[in-house]
């Protein structure tokens, strides 16, 4: 972590410690050194600040690309080193990003859902998610959030002090998909994506908001 990075992670910690009185289980799962992909549902605004500051590493965060056009805001994110997304179709230029901080050892939080839960309930996953997986060697924790709807869905205007718990689950390394991936033909490749992106949402649906026992 760089000083920006760390004043902020501390503060996130603090505010999340107390305004949301957080829990933070099975931390270990993420590994602290080497490429790692965080796949988690998205239920609001406060899911990749939660996820981020719960684990001792830095995490490659993103941030639309307006936001690096704005005084200050721009500036604080560009020091954490943010990942630029364009939404009307940076999408190739936004995956080079992604692979190029994963080879480099970064880790990554992606949401395989695409854009946060309209209702609190889990969405279907997109194949995006899937053909990140794929063009990396990267492993994937399945992580899930809960609580953070309740706190500040995207019909709140406010975040309300509400319970929130960030867990983690066992690595997925896809070893057997990504083999195959290198020799499959095209329609089946859309079909590995989709079936990657599918086990990750399956992964994050199992998870429970309590100790594993």
């Amino acid at each position: 972590m760089n000083l920006s990075y760390r004043i902020s992670w501390l503060i996130f910690r603090l505010i999340y410690s107390t305004y949301f009185r957080w829990r933070v289980l099975n931390p270990e799962r993420v590994p602290m050194i080497g490429g790692v992909i965080l796949a988690a549902n998205h239920a609001s605004f406060l899911d990749p600040p939660l996820i981020g500051c719960a684990v001792p590493r830095a995490i490659n965060f993103f941030g639309r690309e307006s936001l690096f056009r704005i005084p200050v805001v721009g500036a604080i994110i560009r020091s954490w080193k943010a990942v630029p997304v364009d939404r009307d179709g940076g999408g190739a230029r936004g995956l080079r990003i992604i692979l190029d901080r994963l080879l480099d050892g970064g880790a990554i939080i992606l949401f395989p859902e695409g854009t946060r839960t309209h209702d609190g309930k889990l969405q279907p996953a997109r194949s995006g998610i899937g053909l990140t997986v794929i063009k990396s060697s990267a492993p994937v924790v399945p992580t899930r959030v809960f609580g953070t709807y309740e706190a500040w869905s995207r019909h709140m205007k406010f975040p309300r002090p509400y319970r929130v718990t960030v867990k983690y689950g066992e690595p997925m390394a896809f070893a057997d998909l990504r083999a195959e991936a290198r020799t499959c033909s095209k329609e089946r490749l859309k079909q590995i994506y989709q079936q990657v992106a599918d086990e990750i949402m399956l992964a994050i649906a199992k998870m429970e908001p309590h100790p594993d026992r």
